[in-house]
């Protein structure tokens, strides 16, 4: 077995008509930095498929899906302040959720033993009867009711480590316990949603866990919070298979954040969830708008994916207030027990 890769040239054809920060050449430089590094040719390609009605609602509403149908006959249209569609965004939205979630079914049957999906547009903002931060379909969302519904893996890990918060994705799950939702990102921040009380609720209390840093986190906290925290929860949890919102807008130098991960960071905790549901583990193209960041970060992640050892890295200690709120992300769930 090996890794499995979706990329399809036409997660290109969703673009602006201005300068926006999530456009085409995100995608085209991780393209070109994996087959550089003879990455690309070591998978398996897996082609992205439209997906269909149904499986889009499971998450999303019938409104929302026509909605978004809609905008492929015009060649511009501005959802909201951050979030637009050209005329080819619609099937490049049902090609991104689509192409996820058979990858995802791929790694459950065992023709391959992990996967990437190097995505356009991203996902885990959009709510189930809107779009939002750049997203139009919900993609670990969708592919998660996917392998769901069809009884692959009943128990569903989503680990976000994108920059924002995915609020569309905890909102999905938030009264569900067959899917845990864990998520570290940069707080108060876009989109406002992420606090540490946020929990879940009903019989989903205790499945959504965040980890909300101040600016400046790097290597040393983000893997503090996947050893003391985020892991520990997850065993115990024991998914049937790991769902990750591969976002590399934590990454150092990334203009929207302030965060300091490194790609031998990203890789690091690609390494770890990878003792995880049997080593499943799936990671879907979310934020990034550093190209040098995101090529390489995503590079790293893959190398690990096709079990290369990630780099040593020469950790200093967690910075203190990072300490402080992982202490109070285990006190709040402890008040869930």
């Amino acid at each position: 077995m090996t890794t499995g890769l979706v990329s399809d040239e036409r997660f290109l054809l969703h673009r602006a008509p201005y300068d926006h920060p999530e456009h085409p050449g995100r995608l085209e430089a991780i393209v070109r930095r994996v087959r550089s590094e003879g990455l690309a040719e070591r998978c398996r390609l897996v082609p992205a498929r439209e997906i269909a009605d149904d499986e889009l609602a499971r998450v999303h509403t019938l409104a929302h899906i026509r909605a978004i149908d809609e905008t492929a006959g015009e060649d511009f249209r501005q959802l909201d302040p951050d979030t637009y569609t050209s005329r080819d965004s619609a099937l490049a939205a049902r090609l991104a959720a689509g192409g996820l979630t058979d990858l995802s079914l791929a790694v459950l049957r065992g023709d391959l033993a992990n996967g990437f999906a190097l995505l356009r547009p991203p996902g885990h903002h959009a709510e189930a009867d809107r779009a939002m931060g750049f997203c139009l379909y919900n993609n670990v969302a969708v592919a998660a009711r996917a392998v769901q519904a069809g009884g692959a893996a009943p128990k569903v890990l989503i680990v976000d480590w994108d920059l924002h918060h995915g609020n569309g994705t905890q909102h999905t799950f938030w009264e569900d316990p067959s899917v845990l939702y864990l998520s570290t990102h940069q707080f108060p921040f876009y989109p406002g949603t992420g606090a540490i009380d946020e929990i879940g609720a009903g019989a989903g209390r205790g499945f959504t866990v965040n980890v909300p840093w101040p600016g400046g986190m790097g290597d040393p906290e983000y893997l503090a919070a996947f050893d003391r925290v985020l892991l520990p929860i997850a065993r115990d949890f024991a998914p049937d298979l790991t769902l990750v919102s591969a976002g590399f807008d934590a990454a150092d130098g990334d203009p929207l954040g302030s965060m300091r991960l490194s790609p031998a960071g990203y890789a690091a905790m690609t390494s770890r969830l990878l003792s995880l549901s049997k080593g499943r583990v799936v990671l879907a193209l979310e934020g990034g708008y550093n190209l040098d960041a995101i090529s390489r970060s995503a590079a790293a992640c893959l190398r690990v994916l096709l079990g290369e050892d990630p780099p040593a890295l020469d950790l200093a200690a967690p910075r203190p207030t990072a300490l402080r709120v992982l202490e109070a992300v285990l006190k709040a769930r402890e008040r869930t027990s």
